[in-house]
């Protein structure tokens, strides 16, 4: 539902008609809406790690290769599963709730794919410099990613996307290499 229409065209009647249960049946499934919006998140994440995990070793073993692979692949997942890969970052709790541990856990376990190639390439680097440098890199693709996929005044055509992408991802990687010399 949410990848056909969007998180605004989730309805839980429509839900529940569609698996053939009662509209109240649904929360014996899930706790609210947050939790049912979150765990298809979490099948998301899932689907994007895997993708991600593949465009690790699809070619090249530098690192520097092996991050322009995955904010390429970042871009593609997107491009290909725009509703739900969009409701990963519209979903907002309700007042005073706060993300369960569950949730957290799964977006934090995608970092990995960033930060391995860094810290491979920035031995000396402690875990939280090699943290916050992750969280930046991914902080740039994903708004290449959201502004470029945006179908308003600064959309990008999708190969262009990919191309600028892949430039800014070798720019800031060879940036961060020339700065620790």
């Amino acid at each position: 539902m949410i990848a056909g229409r969007g998180l605004a065209g989730l309805k839980t009647r429509d839900l529940a008609r569609e698996i053939g249960c009662a509209n109240g049946a649904v929360y014996n499934l899930v706790a609210d809406i947050d939790e049912l919006i979150l765990r298809v998140g979490s099948r998301t994440l899932h689907r994007l790690d895997e993708a991600l995990s593949a465009a690790e070793g699809a070619g090249e073993s530098s690192p520097q290769e092996a991050l322009v692979r995955i904010a390429i692949a970042y871009c593609d997942f997107a491009a290909d599963n725009l509703q739900l890969w969009r409701a990963l970052f519209e979903h907002r709790m309700g007042a005073g709730k706060v993300v369960p541990d569950w949730s957290v856990e799964d977006q934090m376990r995608l970092f990995r794919h960033i930060y391995q190639p860094l810290a491979t390439l920035f031995p000396k680097r402690s875990r939280e410099e090699l943290g916050i440098t992750a969280r930046s890199l991914f902080s740039a693709v994903h708004g290449m990613v959201a502004l470029g996929l945006e179908q308003k005044l600064v959309a990008v055509p999708l190969p262009a996307l990919r191309k600028e992408i892949a430039g800014l991802a070798r720019a800031m990687i060879d940036g961060l290499i020339a700065r620790q010399r």
